[in-house]
């Protein structure tokens, strides 16, 4: 029989987030929504009115009240969404969160272009009046953003567009996490379990090769069933992220979602150029993992499994908790107490359920405690995830605690650094816990694991990423043939020759909900190399490296992401943090492999 998946009303509320900071209740919820309407409505009294610095104080203070309700709205309404995508009451309070915004932007969208529109000398003189010192940094990047602001009417015209532009990234979303449906897979003795996106990761990590086989064929099944439609959702992102481009001047879409937090184009060629130039590393995991687990040809399932035989431990969500305790320790008493409220307080969302939406996220509003969602399997890697959503939530906190609202939002390049920095401070606890080798190389395997993951793979989506963008731009059809031979020719490029390519793996980047956010996944990458060198400092150099971390989690979104990892300690100015990030990668490959030697593998 297959292992039937829960709904959500079966499951124990004291494993389910508490979103009470936000709403007590839907009713509550719904009350919200007339006064933000009239908050909305009330924008528009402020047209043709910001014409000194008094007058733009007022209404950027009007404008951060506003936000911060609509933000405990909208909140509210996706993390009930998430819940159970299926859920039709759910749905409709999130589509109707999407209007309200749509209005929002709308009765906003006066704002850039009538500041824009003093002469430049006036301009100038009012952003440095002290009565707009907490809104300075706001104002500058406003300025730094005149070329690529439009007229009123321009602005006020794309803003009514804004919930169709979000069309496919929501197609996509519904059809992956509500309207696909898989086949039961099945192991070598013929016994079936349910598959799902929550679990599918579980499955591809068993040491039954014919349950990893099963399930990736299985997943993929469906989404060749509806490839055709994936295309056609992600040809009408990439081609709304180039007109918007366009119609804003930028020279194409890379160049404007990089320049909203000034990253030069060159740190995402580095990256991608570093990490090429390194992948004789990766061949070199692939052999060792080829080798180890003793197959004389290695398909894209066998990448998930662990390397060695009865590594598989399943932990409880208690030791899980306790693990990610200890593991954060180095950053100090008040970091590890806050940790504990997230435990106490039910900031999590632990177990999966049916309709669940799929993989994991830190979210929150400014007035709110942050919140988590994961889909906690007892796994090695679901601790992680937990470590990992909880450097989101710690971040979110610190700056929201330390920042005014308008400068409160990190930027998307540095969002993955606190994460990705819980993740090895857990690994490296783990690895100086341990004296056993066959533990010591399960752990190592989960390090190897994260660089693969996320040095190595996001870039490869990274690439993946400006190649679709750079076929739109040439006027070429992002077709599911293209597209699925484009993402075929990286998986070759990036785990080399001895990886046996399916062709199941070609609709691969089907799955992949970060590419609807155009040129977000390389900030992965930059993140864990940030990351890494990170987490060594505040290993080896005790305080000053975590004061100097903590503040600049606390810094939010106050300066340019490049001088907030500056202050940190890390510069991207050069390809070093890469280069030192893959330096580590092979560090513990070999230690990998002399650990395979001492159990005489």
């Amino acid at each position: 029989m297959s292992e039937e998946i829960k709904e959500r009303k079966e499951m124990n509320p004291d494993f389910m987030w508490d979103l009470s900071t936000l709403y007590e209740n839907d009713d509550k919820w719904e009350e919200a929504l007339e006064p933000l309407n009239k908050l909305i409505d009330k924008a528009t009294s402020y047209q043709a009115t910001l014409k000194d610095a008094k007058s733009i104080r007022e209404f950027l203070d009007f404008e951060v009240e506003l936000e911060r309700k609509f933000s405990d709205f909208y909140c509210y309404a996706s993390l009930r969404n998430s819940e159970d995508t299926r859920d039709n009451k759910a749905m409709d309070m999130e589509a109707r969160a999407m209007e309200v915004y749509s209005r929002l932007a709308v009765a906003l969208s006066f704002e850039e272009p009538e500041i824009l529109s003093l002469p430049k000398e006036e301009l100038e003189k009012i952003v440095k009046d002290p009565v707009l010192e907490p809104f300075s940094f706001q104002l500058q990047k406003l300025l730094d953003e005149k070329p690529h602001v439009l007229s009123k009417n321009e602005e006020e015209l794309l803003a009514t567009f804004t919930e169709v532009f979000g069309a496919p990234s929501k197609i996509a979303g519904n059809l992956q996490n509500a309207d696909l449906k898989f086949e039961d897979a099945y192991d070598s003795e013929g016994k079936k379990y349910q598959l799902t996106q929550a679990n599918y990761i579980l499955l591809q990590m068993s040491e039954d090769r014919k349950l990893r086989e099963s399930s990736f064929k299985s997943l993929y099944k469906s989404y060749k069933e509806h490839i055709n439609t994936f295309a056609a959702s992600y040809n009408g992102c990439v081609k709304y992220a180039q007109a918007s481009a366009k119609v804003r001047h930028y020279e194409d879409s890379r160049a404007m979602s990089m320049a909203a937090e000034h990253i030069p184009k060159e740190v995402y060629d580095a990256l991608v150029d570093t990490v090429r130039k390194n992948m004789p590393k990766m061949y070199r995991y692939v052999s060792l993992r080829k080798r180890l687990l003793g197959l004389e040809d290695l398909h894209y399932y066998d990448l998930y499994t662990p390397l060695v035989e009865g590594s598989s431990r399943i932990y409880s969500y208690e030791e899980a908790q306790n693990m990610v305790l200890d593991a954060v320790t180095p950053l100090g008493k008040e970091y590890v107490d806050r940790v504990k409220k997230a435990y106490e307080e039910r900031w999590i969302d632990v177990y999966p359920n049916a309709g669940k939406r799929g993989g994991a996220f830190s979210s929150g509003t400014y007035d709110s405690n942050p919140f988590i969602l994961t889909s906690f399997t007892g796994t090695l890697d679901s601790v992680s995830t937990i470590a990992h959503e909880m450097g989101h939530s710690q971040h979110t906190w610190l700056a929201n605690h330390n920042q005014q609202p308008q400068n409160a939002d990190y930027t998307l390049f540095v969002a993955e650094v606190a994460s990705t920095l819980n993740e090895n401070l857990l690994v490296e606890r783990l690895l100086a816990n341990t004296t056993d080798p066959k533990e010591r190389l399960v752990l190592l395997n989960q390090y190897l694991e994260g660089f693969k993951g996320t040095l190595f793979r996001q870039t490869m989506f990274a690439q993946f990423e400006k190649e679709a963008h750079d076929m739109a731009k040439r006027g070429e059809s992002l077709t599911p043939d293209s597209l699925n031979g484009v993402y075929k020719k990286l998986i070759e490029e990036y785990f080399g020759e001895e990886l046996i390519i399916d062709e199941e793996v070609s609709y691969e980047w089907a799955r992949i909900p970060h590419f609807y956010r155009p040129f977000y996944v390389y900030k992965y990458a930059t993140s864990y190399s940030a990351a890494v060198a990170l987490s060594e400092a505040v290993l080896k150099d005790g305080k000053e490296a975590v004061e100097k971390y903590l503040e600049f989690l606390s810094m939010g979104g106050s300066a340019y992401p490049l001088d907030e990892l500056k202050h940190a300690g890390v510069d991207f100015t050069t390809s070093a943090p890469v280069e030192r990030a893959l330096n580590k990668f092979e560090q513990i490959l070999d230690d990998a492999e002399e650990t395979i030697k001492r159990l005489g593998k």
